[in-house]
């Protein structure tokens, strides 16, 4: 579906195990503090078709499954090998989730993705070269449905000093130049002029490695 050939930044980045993947952002993260945050944010409900873009392991497309069951939940992300970790992982829960493997602005082509009514995304745009993170957002714009909502949880605005140094370990992993704009605040800009409505940061949440805000923006 997707060009293999393609560069990205892997789960954990470049260097990163992928067998330490899931312990390592819940320890880096808080993640069950921010996920459970973006999961009543994204209030999954029966029948809603939700798409999962940058699915990784699968952790969060499993709990929209879980939290409504009869909601229809669709996860997409480039690594072969993270979602073969999320196949077994949903296997395991019994969650019913299609998957798909496609770089998350190279999604025109799935019809099972069009006409959507929420799309998330969790740490994925901090990952990106800036007209990556464009190309995403304008992807996300063109497969919701009207009046449908986007949410992202990502590294935003790093606004304390503190914090700052704090997301100094994820620019070494990732690098400066994808993650720099992040830390300037620009996920709201990037969505603003991608086409959408509404832009809130719903949240912002401390972690070890610098803060994580939640977004909300309508179509």
């Amino acid at each position: 579906m997707s060009d293999a050939h393609r560069d990205f930044v892997p789960a954990l980045g470049k260097s990163g195990s992928l067998d330490r993947y899931d312990a390592a952002i819940a320890l880096m993260t808080r993640e069950k503090r921010w996920r459970s945050d973006l999961l009543r944010f994204a209030e999954p409900r029966p029948g809603g078709r939700i798409v999962d873009i940058g699915c990784g392991t699968g952790t969060f497309a499993i709990a929209l499954k879980q939290s409504a069951p009869e909601s229809i939940v669709l996860a997409v992300d480039p690594d072969p090998a993270v979602l073969e970790i999320a196949r077994a992982k949903a296997e395991v829960a019994d969650a019913e989730i299609r998957w798909f493997e496609a770089m998350g602005d190279e999604l025109d082509g799935i019809d099972a993705l069009r006409q959507c009514d929420k799309i998330v995304s969790s740490l994925v745009l901090h990952q990106c070269p800036m007209a990556v993170k464009e190309a995403i957002a304008a992807q996300m714009f063109r497969l919701l449905r009207p009046g449908g909502t986007l949410f992202i949880a990502d590294y935003g605005e790093q606004r304390s000093l503190l914090m700052r140094m704090l997301f100094r370990q994820i620019q070494l992993l990732d690098g400066f130049e994808y993650t720099e704009p992040n830390a300037k605040g620009c996920v709201p800009v990037i969505l603003k002029a991608a086409g959408f409505e509404a832009v809130e940061e719903m949240k912002v949440i401390p972690t070890p490695t610098g803060s994580i805000s939640i977004y909300r923006a309508r179509r």
